[in-house]
């Protein structure tokens, strides 16, 4: 009866510390009491089996398996949780009916019996029998609610530090970032942190090894990110970081850190986990605003759910996986909609923080929306983020499987990848992170397009991210100014390219002309030893400028007022650059005509010869880094010798000939004057 009850408990009670101990305590009994059951199902057995199946005796039977079943199932869920990634949902769910049929059968078996007794029935000593059962269940909940009483988990400290600055109020603590909690008050640190915890034991190791190098994870600890922060506070006070913490940093921001008298903003009790496992999945709500407008909220805390070995962290993962369903609660439905990207993947600058007015951002989820890639109401034809950005990979983590997208289910042995791939194969090269070198080859095969994902292939097109069609004319004759036309297509991007901070981001076409001896006769978008873009060339990125016009190249948002320079291509439209390059006419030495008088030596002339005719090639790239040159140099120094890798994403090259102009005039094609 102690298992019996212990296991409605688990089953129907809400989430708490005494329920966590109710399912160690019924594991415990369970186990010692499996072999003597079983021996008294058994010799029971043996004392009736020679009985005529009546109602009762037919009850003895059914209640008797049903106990065995319900035996063997915990046996085997206990297995499973002590040893196993996940429990089976449907030895759960034989242990659990199991257990109706040992209650239902079990107890009109005994009432039947004990009815038709007759003149024995005062032989039963049932009010002993029931004053012991309930006395053996009193005992369990005492031993329960004691144990409860010792130890109820990890206690948070959900206060703001002493001082905390309500700069905009106390009814808006992080502003001004739009990220609240659900009680508007702090969150412990420690409540948000622990992700490495989430990766032992064979659970989520592979989401946890793919997060480990992600962009997301080291949100909050990469050194643009810090020296940008330092800067903002040094000129704004450090409240106004909150503003970025909510999307970059939220256990500090949440916990309070980003405060006056903070000589480390992220550091607070060394919890540097940028978007760790719990403050992405402990979101709640969000808001198509952006800004980080969403609500998080205090995820339950399992016993020893901290402790990263021994026994305490056994007894901890043995809990999880056994009494699994508030751990589920951090997976549902809202983290699969576009619009809970939104809430960080949409950003604006208001007047409380440039003192102006407001001015729109990075902004990648209306791009999307108002996209071909969106079509209402039809999956089937709808493309969102994380078919993309977290494409299904083989797994055996135990999240594997899904049932609520349309093409999945269960059993498909895939979860999402948690690399968040997109374009910065920067962070991870810098600092050195373990694997990175694999993040850094995935990220560039992204950026080039070649990434098969064929979750989306029949939705989704072939080919590079961004297409190129290069124009040039069939022939030029020298002297000509040839002109060349490079057509750039966005082909896959679900939103703007490039998108992101386009004050530092750069995209650019590097374009060269070769003659027939493969010497350069025109350059564009070469960078030069300094890892400077040449001026003049042609660059997708944006020139903000703050109040007074100047411009924000240190990625000073707080300062910024509007833009005076933008170019991105949106989803599936096309932007043109054209050069024209002139064809030469060669100026080669040579033996002068005639001795010149007056002059006492012969000197050398230059005079005129034909261009070299043949076939001249055009190669025009596109390239792309994640932070500009100078924002470098102004973060870590010029003297760092630290850039940014450059990835070429698409090549194309066109050949035109060149032919002597007499040749040119012969098949009345028109002829440019020779270049002065």
């Amino acid at each position: 009866m102690l298992e019996a009850l212990t296991g409605l408990v688990i089953t129907f009670a809400a989430f708490h510390a005494a329920v966590q101990w109710t399912v160690l305590v019924h594991t415990v009994v369970g186990l010692l009491v499996l072999v003597p059951m079983t021996w008294y199902v058994f010799a029971h057995w043996l004392d009736y089996k020679s009985y005529n199946l009546s109602d009762s005796v037919l009850l003895g039977y059914v209640g008797g398996v049903a106990l065995l079943v319900c035996a063997a199932s915990g046996l085997v869920v206990t297995w499973q949780g002590a040893f196993g990634t996940r429990m089976s949902p449907v030895w759960r769910d034989v242990h659990l009916y199991s257990t109706f049929a040992v209650l239902a059968a079990g107890l009109v078996h005994t009432l039947l019996v004990y009815l038709r007794a007759g003149k024995k029935r005062s032989e039963i000593p049932m009010g002993a029998l029931v004053w012991r059962i309930g006395a053996g269940c009193a005992v369990g909940a005492l031993v329960i609610a004691g144990l409860a009483a010792v130890y109820g988990g990890a206690e948070y400290d959900n206060e703001f530090p002493e001082g905390y600055s309500y700069l905009y109020g106390e009814d808006r603590p992080f502003a001004p970032s739009l990220a609240t909690t659900v009680t508007g008050g702090a969150l412990d640190a420690e409540s948000l942190a622990g992700s490495e915890s989430c990766g032992s034991a064979g659970c989520h190791e592979q989401i946890a090894a793919e997060w480990r190098v992600s962009a997301h994870r080291w949100s909050a600890m990469d050194p643009f990110f810090q020296k940008v922060q330092s800067v903002m506070a040094e000129q704004n006070g450090p409240e106004s970081t909150r503003y970025c913490g909510g999307c970059h940093d939220p256990i500090s921001l949440f916990s309070g850190a980003k405060n006056i008298l903070v000589e480390d903003l992220t550091g607070l009790q060394g919890y540097q986990e940028g978007v760790s496992c719990l403050s992405c999945h402990g979101v709640r709500e969000t808001d198509l605003q952006g800004n980080a407008n969403y609500v998080m909220s205090q995820p339950a805390t399992y016993l020893w759910q901290w402790s990263e070995s021994g026994a305490a962290k056994a007894v901890s993962d043995f809990l999880i996986r056994t009494y699994p369903d508030e751990h589920n609660e951090l997976s549902k439905r809202v983290y699969k909609a576009p619009e809970y990207c939104a809430a960080c993947h949409k950003q604006f600058i208001d007047e409380e923080v440039n003192r102006v007015g407001w001015v729109q951002l990075q902004n990648q989820y209306d791009n999307w929306k108002a996209s071909h890639w969106f079509v209402e109401g039809d999956p089937t034809r709808t493309i969102e983020c994380r078919e993309c950005h977290m494409p299904l990979v083989a797994s055996s983590d135990p999240a594997r499987g899904d049932v609520v997208d349309y093409n999945r289910s269960a059993d498909d042995g895939k979860h999402r990848s948690h690399r968040f791939l997109g374009a910065n194969s920067m962070v991870p090269e810098f600092l050195e992170i373990e694997g990175w070198e694999e993040q850094v080859r995935l990220t560039q095969q992204w950026l080039r397009g070649e990434t098969r994902i064929p979750e989306i292939e029949q939705k989704w097109r072939e080919g590079p991210v961004i297409q190129m069609a290069l124009e040039v004319p069939e022939r030029a004759a020298p002297g000509d100014k040839v002109p060349l036309r490079l057509v750039m297509t966005a082909n896959k991007v679900g939103h703007d390219f490039p998108t992101g901070p386009l004050d530092i981001i750069q995209s650019w076409v590097e374009l060269k002309v070769y003659d027939p001896a493969g010497e350069e006769i025109f350059t564009s978008g070469v960078v030069d030893d300094s890892n400077f873009i040449a001026p003049g060339s042609f660059l997708f990125k944006a020139e903000p400028v703050d109040q007074y016009g100047n411009l924000i190249d240190r990625h000073n948002l707080w300062e910024m007022v509007g833009v005076r320079y933008r170019r991105a291509i949106f989803p599936g439209y096309s932007d043109t650059v054209e050069y024209v390059v002139d064809c030469p006419t060669a100026i080669a030495p040579g033996e002068p005509p005639a001795r010149i008088e007056g002059e006492e030596e012969l000197r050398d002339l230059e005079f005129e010869v034909p261009a070299a005719t043949g076939e001249y090639r055009v190669v025009a790239r596109l390239l792309y880094r994640k932070v500009d040159q100078y924002l470098i140099n102004f973060m870590l120094g010029e003297d760092s010798g630290i850039t940014a890798p450059v990835v070429e994403m698409n090549r194309v090259e066109a050949t035109f000939g060149v032919e002597p102009a007499r040749q040119a005039a012969r098949r009345g094609e028109p002829v440019a004057a020779p270049a002065g």
